[in-house]
């Protein structure tokens, strides 16, 4: 139980209230719930976590809640309790008072499917990126089949532009996935007025992040940026130079899609299914392979550096796939045909998790990448020709065999944008296509 923080003050104050005869006869006041933080003028503040306490008070029966103002939207959004906003302690005093007489205003009121239909518009598109046609192909897929995807390229290649423009082509949320999602961020006290979340969150941590930072922590657990990212994209820019102890606590949570934090106090669970997106420069000076720029690296400088990213973490990303420089032609010819906007590339995302959902329904799969042992061997199964593609990519370009079941589940994620339930062999060479670090040449 949450016993911390300034959250008790209103009701502290409405009991003393209450014990001083102020409020009257409290006889029927026993399914009334206060939440709040009083400031020395009376007003009241917000507090965090208020939309699981509504959670709670629905299962506990009680019908009234009177909270901050900025704190009633978010708890509005459960239905079954009557939420009611107040500014200050006086307003807080009146509210009770109109309970007790049964004379309540009307509390406040969530409109779901409005609230869902409307999403606000995004600020970037992927129209606004010039180029990189293949890159963009591989985030499609990526999205498509919820995989983990790393980006190698050159500094100014557009890593960065690229991956902060995946939200915008993941499905929109549905209400229960939205539901969830606002808990994390009412808990770490991100919501505010604003209510529902609505968009999936794309969070892009500093590399200088701690461990607590990154999954979770503190004397009392709060959620970290793996929670923060749920139903949504984790992107860590200079994969490398994150400190390695903290990129090894992320191998549970990309595993189980949870994270559990023990403390002497508590051990508290939080949910952490998200989409990892990282990008990194091929090299210490990011020019290897680039045909206009010489590498200063030596062989040995450019493993110690790719070396930095371990085994087991690689083994968790399907998706590595590098990122040239533009060219000239292409950033400056205004002639050139715009790419498609993020709403056509969302568009193809959403049927391919449409036809994913129907595949896996009655399990606790939700996507190609989810899929354990035992369902790739039931839905990847190969033709005798891509058996052979594979099989000779896996000998020739020196292919890991961690990679074989990351490139069948790529593979049945390219199918479903295709709409199609058999792995064709371009499936699986595409597929193949995606796996850069797992080249003869870097290992």
């Amino acid at each position: 139980m949450r016993k911390e923080g300034a959250s008790f003050d209103l009701p502290i104050a409405l009991g003393i209230l209450g014990a001083n005869g102020d409020l009257g006869e409290t006889q029927g006041l026993g399914d009334v719930l206060s939440l709040g933080e009083l400031s020395l003028d009376g007003r009241l503040r917000p507090v965090r976590g208020a939309l699981p306490v509504a959670l709670r008070a629905r299962e506990a029966g009680i019908r009234s809640l009177i909270l901050p103002e900025e704190n009633a939207t978010e708890a509005a959004v459960v239905s079954g309790v009557d939420v009611y906003a107040a500014a200050s302690l006086r307003a807080a005093v009146e509210l009770v008072a109109a309970l007790r007489a049964g004379a309540a205003p009307a509390p406040l009121r969530f409109d779901e499917a409005a609230l869902l239909t409307h999403e606000a518009p995004y600020e970037v598109d992927f129209r606004e990126v010039r180029g990189q046609h293949a890159v963009k192909r591989a985030l499609e897929v990526a999205s498509a089949g919820s995989h983990n995807i790393l980006l190698i390229g050159p500094p100014g290649s557009g890593k960065t532009m690229l991956a902060k423009r995946l939200p915008t082509i993941l499905p929109p949320l549905e209400f229960e996935a939205a539901l969830e999602l606002t808990k994390i961020h009412s808990v770490a006290g991100l919501t505010g007025r604003s209510g529902l979340v609505t968009r999936r969150p794309f969070r892009s941590p500093h590399h200088t992040i701690s461990n607590a930072g990154l999954v979770g922590g503190g004397t009392v657990p709060r959620p970290g940026e793996v929670s923060l990212a749920h139903h949504g994209v984790l992107f860590l820019d200079e994969l490398p130079e994150f400190d390695r102890s903290v990129l090894e606590v992320l191998r549970q949570p990309l595993e189980d899609r949870r994270v559990t934090i023990s403390r002497a106090a508590m051990t508290t669970t939080f949910p952490a299914s998200f989409m990892l997106a990282a990008a990194m420069n091929p090299c210490m000076c990011g020019y290897f392979g680039d045909p206009t720029r010489e590498c200063r690296c030596t062989p040995l400088q450019i493993q110690r550096y790719v070396n930095r990213i371990s085994g087991p973490l690689l083994d968790r990303i399907d998706i590595h796939v590098d990122v040239p420089a533009v060219r000239f032609k292409e950033l400056s010819d205004r002639g050139a045909p715009e790419g498609e906007d993020s709403a056509a590339v969302r568009a193809r995302v959403v049927a391919a998790r449409g036809r994913q959902r129907e595949r896996f329904r009655g399990s606790r799969v939700f996507s190609n990448a989810q899929m354990p042992p035992r369902l790739i061997r039931r839905h990847c199964r190969l033709d005798p020709e891509g058996e052979r593609l594979l099989e000779q990519a896996m000998t020739r370009q020196g292919l890991s065999a961690r990679a074989y079941d990351r490139i069948l589940k790529v593979s049945r994620t390219i199918a479903d944008l295709e709409g199609r339930e058999e792995i064709r062999p371009q499936n699986v060479a595409e597929a193949v296509g995606f796996r850069s670090l797992d080249r003869a040449y870097w290992t």
